[in-house]
């Protein structure tokens, strides 16, 4: 770890952040919001799916394309 003149890591203050947050709470805290992470998340790509947001080709609009589009894409010159 970083000695007192110097600034702590990224690295180093989340491992004592993570250090911290164990010894403060119980498994039922972390399986809680473990919980209310996945239901959050599964909200967010349920939302995503139900957005009028998709572009011409049936693509949603997260800047990522379909394994088929990308097929396609992979045999294109990029010049």
């Amino acid at each position: 770890m970083a000695n007192n003149n110097e600034k702590m890591t990224v690295e180093e203050a989340g491992r004592k952040g993570g250090e911290a947050t164990s010894n403060n709470h119980d498994k039922e805290f972390f399986q809680e919001i473990g919980e209310k992470g996945g239901e959050a998340r599964a909200e967010q790509r349920n939302d995503s799916n139900n957005s009028s947001g998709g572009n011409s080709n049936g693509n949603s609009n997260d800047g990522k394309m379909s394994r088929e589009e990308a097929s396609r894409k992979g045999g294109e010159n990029s010049n």
